[in-house]
């Protein structure tokens, strides 16, 4: 049963609800869909579409009726059905687009076989001279042909244009229509058969552009293999499907096959390629306790894996839900378009109406040659390549950046990054590697290196804390046993005491070290000064003196300088490093990346409110986190950028954007790809109204026909076609791509 709340108007408002839609193919046919829906559901906003799956989703809306919302798809000129899970959306043509392409295949025939036969029977110059001239009809024959050729075409046409009409809302199907009955009425044969069969192709090639771009994120889906080689507790292996693993189950991954399922190595060693999930260029090493991607591929080496996440939860379903989710954000582009589209299309047929009427009545000017402008008129007209213009973009945009491991939740988060003024940065695990590393080990009063770190790993043990964990990862990989001793003592909040050799020797912070009363004025000033240069200190010593420190750092990422650079290259500025660590680590830290600002000691409600601050000072501003504190600072940033390998679910979820692997890298990488993204858009959009501003003019002066009208709309509708996905390649050549180094445009 269907879970249903109350809105605050009193309303009872419905759980989401998807619905399969079949015939939805453009954003076209997304728009008729807002107009006719909308009304029902309280509103278009309650709205979203998934093109790339012909999917919609009705999300708090009152409790309409399934039924109403039916009906409502059928008014559109399409049908609908309650969205199934698993249901093959997008990934499949349904029947109704091979329809349309058997349509489109015999209005092409038919408008050829038109043309032959009006040039047989009439020659070359009556055929493309006609154009309301007062030549001789078209031969009958052709007539037949071109009759073909139109009723093909305006087959699944037709009805929507009929729905606009009832709707009172007029649409690029009810322009198209208007001109090719017109055209048949003046006795444009020619010009009816030829519109009729190129507004078919240009509409059979939005709905391949559409798919082109479906296919790109489907074939994530491919990365997953159809069969896992279970192995069980007596060695046993058998092939099952990776649906039916479970956590804790252990498969065999050889050398070339894909890993089914996310886990943790348990015995082998080998090199697994994650570029399908995380983008990284290069092969991992991994070893047992080393986690995998499901998706990605075991190189060399045979591996044993235990399953840690079953299939619907591993990382790779995770980044094709966020993907399919992200088409049900727009982008600003594209409402901008969708609300241009809603008042230009009135316009355009007001206008041509004025064209038709106004120079006969006023000027007694022809009236075949006036309605015959004005059908040219509609006809160029037409919104098609403007309103195809940027969804294929935003859908090329975000299936390019899934490939190279950055996942972009909607449209309005690809373009948002174009416009970055500032950086936020988080500091642990975001620019640092978020884990301790032994850094040095200094003696004192007799001791020697060796003595203190084997004293100082066995006091640390058992021990859980990162600083513990970088003390006894420095002994293992130096090749120093802990030293054997008696019992230790644990001081809560302080450190930990043991004998060894019949003596007691105690680890612990400078803190301990001051209580104990046991501080040097030497042993001060070097403390201070690792600390000031951003190292973490614990002290060891006895009940006579202090034997020596260890010092550990949190290194900052290889990649990191080198980014910021780039960062500043393109414009970004100020970059600011925002952590809960002390001053002087994370001074260190930002003197060593090349940050501009530095706020230190900030708890997560702090992290807000510098996020607000340079908001208000700055206007568009990202943050880059990783941890459940960064999730406030994420959600109020302009982009929140989460850290997705190692970053917590609560930052994923949160962000924006999320980076599969944790390659800083991809952070300049996201800024140009964006500003590409959104000149490409700008481009198509220009392009779309710029040929018909000059067709328009055309018209107006009598020197534009029906024929070359739809062949100039086609064409800059397969123009802007080709242009947006020329971003699916891994470097675009699209013709309105900004060069990668610009500088952000604050608008």
């Amino acid at each position: 049963m269907e879970k249903t709340s109350i809105d605050p108007a009193g309303r009872p408002e419905a759980a989401a609800r998807a619905f399969k839609i079949r015939g939805m193919d453009c954003a076209e046919e997304v728009a008729l869909l807002r107009r006719e829906i909308g009304p029902l559901v309280g509103g278009d906003d309650r709205l979203a579409f998934d093109l790339l799956n012909g999917r919609m989703i009705v999300s708090g809306a009152p409790a309409t009726p399934e039924s109403d919302i039916l009906a409502g798809v059928r008014r559109a000129g399409m049908t609908a059905e309650p969205w199934r899970p698993g249901a093959a959306g997008g990934a499949v043509r349904d029947g109704r687009a091979r329809q349309r392409t058997r349509l489109t295949v015999v209005s092409g025939l038919g408008a050829m076989g038109g043309f032959i036969a009006q040039v047989a029977l009439t020659g070359w110059t009556e055929t493309l001279g006609h154009e309301a001239a007062g030549g001789p009809p078209t031969p009958l024959l052709a007539q037949c042909l071109f009759a073909l050729a139109v009723a093909a075409a305006f087959w699944l046409v037709a009805p929507r244009a009929i729905a606009a009409v009832r709707r009172r809302s007029p649409d690029m199907n009810l322009l198209m229509t208007l001109a090719v009955i017109g055209a048949i009425a003046l006795g444009e044969w020619f010009e009816a058969g030829s519109v009729a069969f190129l507004f078919a192709l240009s509409l059979e090639m939005e709905s391949w552009s559409l798919g082109r771009a479906r296919k790109a994120v489907q074939s994530l889906l491919d990365l997953s293999p159809a069969l896992a080689r279970r192995v069980d507790a007596h060695g046993h292996e058998a092939m099952v499907a990776p649906a039916v693993l479970v956590p804790g189950d252990r498969i065999m991954v050889r050398p070339g096959e894909r890993i089914p399922i996310d886990g943790v190595i348990v015995s082998g060693v080998g090199s697994v390629n994650q570029a399908p999930i995380t983008g990284e260029s290069i092969p991992v090493s991994k070893m047992p306790g080393d986690g995998v991607f499901a998706g990605s591929i075991n190189e060399d080496g045979a591996l044993t894996i235990e399953a840690s996440k079953p299939l619907e939860e591993t990382t790779l379903h995770h980044i094709i839900r966020l993907v399919e989710e992200a088409q049900t954000h727009r982008a600003p582009a594209e409402r901008w378009v969708d609300g241009f589209a809603r008042i230009y299309t009135p316009v355009i047929l007001a206008l041509a109406t004025l064209v038709a009427v106004v120079p006969p009545l006023l000027f007694a000017e022809p009236w075949s040659e006036w309605i015959y402008r004005a059908l040219v008129l509609l006809v160029i007209g037409c919104p098609c390549a403007l309103v195809i213009s940027t969804p294929v973009c935003v859908v090329a945009g975000l299936a390019r950046a899934a490939r190279n491991g950055v996942l972009i939740k909607g449209g309005a988060a690809l373009e948002a990054p174009a416009r970055l003024v500032a950086f936020a940065f988080d500091k642990t695990g975001t620019l640092t590697e978020g884990r301790l590393t032994l850094a040095e080990v200094v003696p004192m009063n007799g001791h020697d290196q060796v003595e203190l770190l084997s004293r100082a790993a066995a006091l640390e043990s058992a021990s859980n804390h990162p600083l513990a964990a970088a003390v006894l990862e420095g002994a293992r990989r130096q090749g120093v046993v802990p030293a054997a001793g008696g019992s230790h003592q644990v001081v809560p909040g302080k450190g930990v005491h043991g004998t060894f050799e019949g003596r007691e020797y105690w680890l612990g912070s400078h803190r301990y070290l001051e209580e104990r009363g046991q501080e040097t004025r030497e042993v001060h000033e070097r403390l201070e000064a690792l600390s000031a240069d951003g190292h973490s200190v614990v002290v060891i010593g006895n009940d006579r003196h202090v034997c020596g420190f260890l010092t550990a750092t949190d290194r900052l990422r290889p990649e990191a300088r080198a980014v910021l650079a780039e960062l500043h290259e393109l414009g970004i500025r100020p970059i600011v490093l925002l952590t809960g660590d002390n001053r002087g680590t994370a001074a260190a830290i930002a003197t060593e990346a090349g940050v501009d600002e530095v706020q230190a000691d900030l708890s997560p409600r702090d992290k807000v409110s510098a996020v607000e601050t340079l908001v208000a000072h700055h206007g568009r501003v990202a943050m880059v986190g990783d941890g459940i504190n960064d999730a406030p600072a994420l959600a109020r940033a302009t982009v929140g950028i989460a850290m997705g390998a190692a970053g917590s679910d609560a930052a994923i979820e949160t962000a924006d954007i999320a980076l599969m692997s944790d390659d800083l890298a991809k952070i300049p990488w996201l800024v140009r790809h964006s500003r590409r993204t959104l000149s490409v858009i700008r481009t198509n959009i220009a392009l779309a109204i710029g040929i018909k501003v000059v067709f328009l003019v055309l018209t107006m002066l009598g020197m534009a026909s029906l024929w070359a009208a739809i062949a100039a709309d086609m064409g800059v509708s397969l123009l802007v076609i080709a242009n947006g996905l020329t971003l699916l390649a891994p470097e675009s050549k699209a013709f309105g791509a900004r060069v990668a180094g610009s500088a952000p445009r604050n608008s």
